[in-house]
């Protein structure tokens, strides 16, 4: 069955739901590896100072190059953000948008009554 004829079965709502599913799915990735979450939980434990990728290294059982490499995917989503302490950067928490876009997909999926 091509995506076209399963589409024309949905109602509105539910091809609204699936088109914002789909349009999320980044974001949900992001969230859905265990080494993200991991450096989530962490920060989310020093959400007033932040960590530094030495301190997060410190912490996990991965390479720098590797935490770095997943700390930066967390601020392409917009779910850390950085900030400058002299020569070592600080990451933390910043939830709001990434926490809103997610609510409102549940929401819309809510919605949609039979997805």
């Amino acid at each position: 069955m091509s995506e076209d004829s399963s589409n024309t079965e949905l109602t509105p709502a539910q091809q609204q739901a699936l088109t914002e599913f789909i349009d999320n799915l980044d974001l949900l990735n992001t969230l859905a590896d265990p080494n993200r979450q991991r450096l989530i939980i962490l920060l989310g434990a020093h959400v007033q100072g932040g960590l530094t990728v030495t301190e997060l290294t410190a912490q996990m059982n991965l390479s720098q190059p590797t935490v770095s490499h997943h700390l930066k995917i967390l601020r392409q989503a917009g779910l850390v953000a950085i900030t400058q302490e002299g020569l070592h950067h600080r990451y933390y928490l910043t939830f709001d948008n990434a926490l809103s876009q997610v609510e409102h997909l549940l929401t819309t999926i809510r919605n949609s009554n039979q997805l």
